[in-house]
């Protein structure tokens, strides 16, 4: 997950359409409920906002920077769920933002929608995901996905009508167009086993309600277990692009220890050329490296991190 900033210009539909679909939705819900049945919102899928979220997030899920076009749909999901909060079955849900722009983020079928997946268990914790990446030794089908889930904080009070304010709630779950989820996620990185495990990152001050066991942030932990972030298929692509890079980066290295064996060589021209061309290959190398964390290429956010890494085991490769 990478952040994301919102641009303040909302899609035409949403201050149109989307404006009487509120007043119908404030209708259906103001006292007397009119049924039970669920309303019937339609205008936050409108293509217009579709087409306008896969341009900002560069056709990926929000949670996951997994690319959905080639594989499956798109969910126009609801950061706040509009229809119900699991866990309360007296909340009717957000419906009063239902169609607000701000609420709106486009994720895989996977990250939103309830399903099992193959994930370390529960039992497997943070901690122990940052000593061992070799998670999934414990693993089990788990229930992950978003769909009605927006936990709160212990020190959040919910909003249940359009009036209360929504800064009082402390929410649980990372928002890549509200807060920067390198704050709160971290990945796991070891050269010998290159597994793409992603844990929640300490937190240094901040909020203590965010804090959990060993100060790791709870947001993290709960953004990771809500979405799915470390589903077997997911930890399976991103560990692909891991791979590529380790490889990348061990023949980076080999390359301009060549070159440098060749500059200490007797001076010849042919030896000068071959020395340049060595040096050439692996800043091309590097080049192509720093090209996938572009924030149009996949899993940018752990490549990124990546680098960073990478970059220090470079500068200090006996770790002191």
């Amino acid at each position: 997950m990478r952040p994301v900033p919102r641009p303040a210009d909302v899609p035409d539909i949403l201050t149109t359409k989307g404006a009487e679909e509120r007043e119908e939705a404030a209708r259906y819900f103001g006292p007397p409920r009119a049924s039970a049945k669920a309303f019937p919102f339609a205008i936050y899928k409108h293509k217009e906002v579709k087409n306008e979220l896969e341009r900002l997030f560069r056709g990926k899920c929000a949670y996951c920077e997994t690319f959905y076009a080639s594989a499956q749909s798109m969910d126009v999901e609801h950061y706040r769920p509009k229809g119900a909060v699991e866990g309360d079955d007296a909340h009717p849900g957000y419906w009063w933002i239902a169609m607000a722009w701000d609420n709106l983020l486009p994720s895989c079928i996977d990250c939103n929608r309830k399903r099992y997946q193959i994930t370390p268990r529960g039992d497997v914790s943070q901690v122990r995901l940052h000593e061992n990446t070799l998670g999934f030794s414990r693993s089990s089908t788990v229930g992950t996905g978003k769909k009605d889930s927006f936990p709160l904080a212990a020190g959040g009070v919910r909003a249940t009508r359009a009036d209360d304010p929504l800064s009082a709630e402390k929410p649980l779950l990372l928002n890549p167009c509200e807060e920067d989820p390198r704050e709160h996620l971290e990945y796991l990185f070891d050269p010998a086993n290159p597994v793409s495990f992603v844990v929640a990152r300490k937190l240094v001050g901040g909020d203590p309600d965010f804090a959990g066991d060993h100060s790791l942030s709870l947001k993290g932990a709960t953004s990771i277990h809500v979405y799915g972030l470390n589903r077997i298929g997911l930890v399976q692509a991103r560990t692909e692009v891991l791979r590529r890079l380790e490889f990348l980066g061990a023949l980076m290295i080999d390359l301009k220890a060549l070159a440098q064996d060749l500059a200490g060589a007797p001076p010849d021209e042919t030896v000068r050329r071959a020395e340049r061309a060595v040096s050439g290959f692996a800043d091309r190398l590097l080049v192509e490296m720093r090209a996938m964390a572009d924030p149009a290429r996949p899993y940018s956010a752990m490549v990124a991190a990546w680098l960073d890494h990478f970059a220090s085991r470079v500068a200090d490769p006996d770790g002191a």
